[in-house]
């Protein structure tokens, strides 16, 4: 059975995947005795199983001339046509909504970026539960094509490691088109994944119940942690009953956003270099105390005395908030501790929120399901431009630590500039265009720079007045969308797909 869906082209199989995630609300919405919602989705499911079936038996003689770029079609096709199906059920539950706003909040929870127009009392429990899925299936499905498709085209990240050409690839683009059946790639690796995806998310959520929370909030805090879409199931993290032991907990599985060496099942890290030498953990450890450092001293040395605030409690409670805040939105997670008020409160910036969009930008790490940038990249600039300053001092130098650090300033430090200058250029075209649809200048560097990092949240904390993602036009959300899966793709991947030099192959 599973050979014979490993054949079915991976858009088939991530519909069949989506009819199959239905009726997990509509299980949680029987047991809840709604039944009309139940409904909704078991039909959905069913309408949806039904159109997979007719797809499978159409397309089960399907063989692509081209393996590489079949996969790099599929990754876009996904965010195309996937939103959309998942919207079916949302307009059987939600009558009185619009198919844009639908859209806009599927493909906003499928890319991880957690965008919401929705007030969370107007949904039910089943709605809650489907929007942390369709997030967590979102977060596995980024997981499976970084490794299974990105990194041997040296894409995602794979292009700093290598310092080889993005989209052409080498020994894992050869072994992808011409010895490897494309099928047996993406059933070893989806394989390899979804167990340890799967335990990870359980595990959080078993721990998170010990401490007090409730069964749902927990599940969707564990499906957004893991696949970092900080998604929450109605209530935010300051209305939280886990407390404090929660955020501590959720902060440890953070780490599987911020380096692939902490997955057990990867193949892609050096397995010799233990975890606390890994550079991208350290370079997110040393951006995750700057932020807490700069609003604790601050207070000390512009703003002495702030009201309502004890001095040490008041302390305690901003390092702690500003620390997980900092993490959450580096990894592109986007939840906000329960003391992040107080953090704003005692450093006295009036949108000390703007210091998060600069992480979000930096994201998290390689083959991960962070945004962003990627630390790596950021640490290959780091690399070049601290060996071009011992140059200067020493101009006959020679730079050493091996054949790898040597590739990774040269080649790699090439390769994460150019990621960096089309990342860029991307938000100045976005903030562009939603300046054309009418919005301001503030508000759309802030919704351009949420979409891309895939980091919906942004918007509340980011400026003094937040942005209501309800309030957007058709227009503006189409932008945003768009924004979204580019964030989600990256620039050089779909470069590489629609790149001249592929279609002669």
């Amino acid at each position: 059975m599973l050979a014979r869906l490993a054949r079915l082209p991976l858009i088939v199989v991530l519909l069949g995947a989506t009819a199959v995630l239905c009726w997990m609300p509509a299980l949680q919405s029987l047991v809840l005795g709604d039944h009309a919602v139940a409904r909704g989705f078991f039909y959905s499911g069913a309408i949806l199983l039904v159109l997979t079936a007719m797809l499978a038996l159409a397309t089960a003689a399907y063989e692509p001339r081209n393996a590489a770029r079949s996969h790099l079609a599929t990754l876009v096709g996904a965010y195309l046509v996937l939103p959309l199906a998942m919207t079916l059920p949302v307009l059987q539950v939600l009558p009185d909504t619009t198919l844009a706003s639908a859209w806009f909040e599927m493909l906003s929870c499928f890319t991880t970026t957690g965008a919401t127009g929705y007030d969370a009392g107007r949904l039910p429990p089943s709605m809650h539960l489907w929007r942390a899925v369709t997030g967590w299936f979102g977060g596995f499905y980024i997981l499976l094509a970084a490794y299974a498709v990105l990194f041997p085209l040296n894409l995602g990240g794979g292009e700093v490691i290598s310092g080889r050409v993005p989209g052409r690839g080498a020994t894992g683009a050869t072994q992808i088109t011409r010895i490897a059946e494309p099928a047996e790639r993406i059933t070893r690796y989806a394989v390899a994944i979804f167990p340890v995806y799967a335990g990870l998310t359980l595990a959080l959520w078993v721990g998170l119940l010990i401490l007090g929370e409730t069964s749902l909030v927990a599940l969707a805090h564990a499906m957004g942690t893991l696949s970092t879409s900080g998604i929450s199931a109605g209530a935010g993290l300051s209305d939280s009953a886990a407390g404090l032991p929660g955020e501590m907990l959720m902060l440890g599985f953070l780490v599987f956003a911020l380096t692939r060496r902490a997955l057990p099942f990867t193949g892609l890290a050096d397995r010799n270099l233990p975890l606390g030498r890994d550079p991208e953990l350290r370079t997110a450890l040393l951006l995750v105390v700057l932020l807490p450092l700069v609003l604790f001293l601050r207070h000390w040395i512009f703003n002495l005395s702030v009201e309502g605030i004890e001095p040490f409690a008041g302390a305690a409670r901003t390092i702690w908030g500003a620390t997980f805040t900092a993490a959450s939105f580096l990894t592109t997670t986007g939840y906000e501790s329960a003391w992040w008020a107080d953090a704003r409160i005692w450093s006295g910036y009036e949108a000390p929120g703007t210091m998060l969009l600069g992480l979000a930008i930096v994201g998290g790490g390689v083959a991960t399901t962070a945004g962003g940038v990627k630390l790596l990249r950021i640490y290959a600039l780091f690399r070049h431009g601290e060996r071009e300053l011992e140059r200067i001092v020493h101009p006959s130098s020679v730079g050493g630590q091996g054949a790898e650090a040597r590739r990774l300033r040269r080649e790699g430090a090439y390769m994460a500039w150019v990621f960096f200058m089309l990342f860029a250029i991307s938000i100045g075209l976005t903030v562009l265009l939603l300046s054309m649809a009418g919005l301001e200048f503030q508000q759309g560097l802030v919704l351009a720079i949420a979409a891309l990092t895939t980091t919906g949240p942004l918007v509340e904390v980011a400026l003094v007045d937040p942005i209501s993602y309800a309030l957007l036009d058709t227009p503006v959300k189409a932008i945003l969308g768009l924004a979204m899966i580019v964030g989600r793709l990256e620039t050089l991947a779909l470069i590489a797909l629609f790149a001249p030099d592929g279609w002669r192959r």
